[in-house]
């Protein structure tokens, strides 16, 4: 009875069949990267706003003023009694009414006439030069309310995060492309309520539920697409990295083009629709076909794999065998049970909280660092193309370890030079901030293959899911992080970024080298891979350096 690789060796590991299969799910990497990173367009502060005095819409209208004429009657005296006063979240403690004089209705005033008026804090009267260009105009996210930007963000994050567990775990159970297309669905359908919601309740909401789905996308695109190849061709899972960057590199076009912040996310929401048509061009993983005791369906989907692959699949086959050496019920203990173990997991949790909170803290701060934005944030996605063929040239070469610490010091030390250096020399800023966006992005792909790598058959699924939560984590306080320290000091995200990188990359050198190494089968495995000997100096196994995973 053959194994399932050994089928596939023969129907072909990376044939025409994969190729087609592969390109269409990822261009889920572009959709999810449109939303990964939307918030910058989404919540672009408004560039001119200022707090309406109460009444003084009615008044307008019967005095027929223009926007302009308001204005100024709203915050020249404001600024002549207190210079420093913007008049985005203060007023005169005043309101206006039917007796208010056109032509000047500050008269009469005693507040403001004395020369000391009273001020009122803004609640809610914002009047914008563009009220429907971003979340922050559409639902008076500023002055008191600002913080509740970050939390749009966290919501999308914590969606991430529950999507993880119980999308991923729908998909183990009721297969791989039935959750992907409901996903897509969800993804889809939840955009367009986002677009159209009647209040900030109702768009947390929704995009809570989109981060769910739209993490489903992601997990079960990237799944099918490493499971229907062979064992040498696993690379391509950071080669699906470069979809997502492509997505970061083309939605600042769409933002340029689209004026609103409804058209920006029906944009990135209604591609998923498209991929609904991959119920057609898609079969299901039969490696999970095979979990569930449906061999001959799998058997089906491996004849055609081999026939549109040009080969010949031997008829003799009539049952296929897949290892399945899962623990049934794993926990967190099995993870850090021995010191190997141990190790390696509050590591790599560290490392994917780490490369997390500060790939989206930078991506966050270009929008508020001034600057012309959208050439700024498509620089900044072009400079991450070369880290996948960054790290395809070294960690082949030099392992995993040595380009993984090296990327978080070049990231760490990146932001601690951008923090201080001038403003009058912005191009120098923005290549060294570049540096450091180059550097967390090579960390944040590579960790993805060495979680796989230092975690036993047994217990490597739970373990790449419980260590890879913490990106959501990550996420769920970068912009709390980002925008409340910037409000500070806007270098202060940076300090803050800086260290985390250095710590991480000290870290990353505690873990043991598997260039070379056979994936652990057991536990056992694991503790013999933190020294070149195993137990009695045994010398450990290494594969073919060719293959990676």
């Amino acid at each position: 009875m053959p194994s399932f690789d050994e089928v596939l060796k023969e129907a072909g590991e990376f044939g025409r069949f994969q190729k087609r299969v592969f390109f269409l799910l990822c261009q889920t990497g572009v959709t999810f990267s449109f939303l990964f990173t939307s918030v910058v367009f989404l919540g672009q502060a408004p560039g001119n706003y200022w707090c309406r005095i109460p009444g003084a819409a009615e008044l307008s209208k019967r005095c027929d003023w223009s926007l302009e004429e308001e204005q100024n009657f709203t915050l020249l005296p404001l600024r002549l009694a207190n210079g420093s006063a913007s008049g985005q979240c203060e007023r005169l403690d005043i309101s206006w009414d039917t007796s208010t004089s056109c032509a000047s209705p500050l008269t009469h005033r005693p507040n403001v006439s004395t020369g000391s008026p009273r001020l009122a804090a803004c609640q809610g009267s914002w009047v914008y030069h563009q009220p429907h260009s971003s979340i922050v105009s559409e639902y008076n996210l500023v002055c008191g309310h600002s913080w509740m930007l970050d939390l749009s963000q966290a919501i999308l994050n914590l969606g991430f995060l529950a999507g993880a567990f119980t999308l991923g775990y729908a998909a183990d159970r009721y297969g791989r492309i039935l959750i992907y297309l409901l996903s897509c669905l969800g993804d889809g359908i939840c955009g367009i309520i986002v677009a159209f919601a009647p209040n900030f309740t109702v768009f947390l909401i929704f995009r809570f539920l989109q981060g769910v789905f739209a993490k489903g996308t992601w997990m079960t695109c990237y799944v099918i697409v490493t499971e229907i190849v062979g064992s040498s061709q696993r690379i391509i899972g950071i080669v699906i990295q470069i979809f997502f960057t492509l997505g970061i590199m083309i939605l600042p076009g769409i933002a340029y083009l689209v004026p609103t912040w409804q058209g920006i996310q029906l944009a990135i929401s209604l591609p998923n629709f498209l991929f609904l048509v991959y119920y057609w061009f898609v079969p299901e993983s039969p490696r999970w076909l095979l979990t569930r005791k449906k061999g001959e369906k799998a058997l089906k989907i491996m004849h055609d794999i081999a026939k549109h692959n040009g080969k010949y699949l031997s008829p003799h086959y009539s049952e296929i065998t897949v290892s399945n050496a899962e623990v049934s019920n794993p926990s967190f203990l099995d993870l850090v049970r021995t010191p190997q173990m141990r190790r390696n997991t509050l590591i790599l949790m560290y490392a994917w909280f780490t490369s997390a909170l500060i790939y989206q803290g930078l991506v966050m701060r270009l929008g508020i660092v001034g600057g012309n934005l959208y050439l700024d944030f498509f620089i900044s996605g072009a400079v991450e193309l070369p880290a996948a063929l960054l790290i395809l040239v070294t960690i082949d070469r030099f392992g995993r370890r040595l380009p993984f610490a090296i990327s978080n010091f070049v990231a760490g030390i990146a932001c601690l030079i951008t923090a201080f250096l001038p403003e009058d020399i912005p191009w120098f800023k923005t290549t060294v901030a570049t540096l450091g966006r180059l550097g967390i992005t090579i960390a944040f792909e590579i960790v993805y293959l060495v979680n796989s790598e230092l975690y036993p058959t047994i217990l490597r699924n739970f373990g790449v899911s419980l260590c890879s939560s913490l990106c959501d984590l990550g996420g769920i306080i970068a912009p709390f992080l980002l925008f409340r320290l910037a409000a500070v000091w806007l270098e202060l995200p940076l300090i803050i970024f800086s260290i985390l990188a250095v710590v991480c990359g000290i870290l990353v050198m505690l873990l043991p080298e598997t260039k070379g190494v056979s994936l652990p089968e057991t536990v056992e495995d694991v503790e013999q891979l933190s020294s070149p000997y195993g137990k009695c100096g045994k010398k450990r196994k290494h594969r073919d350096t060719n293959s990676y995973i």
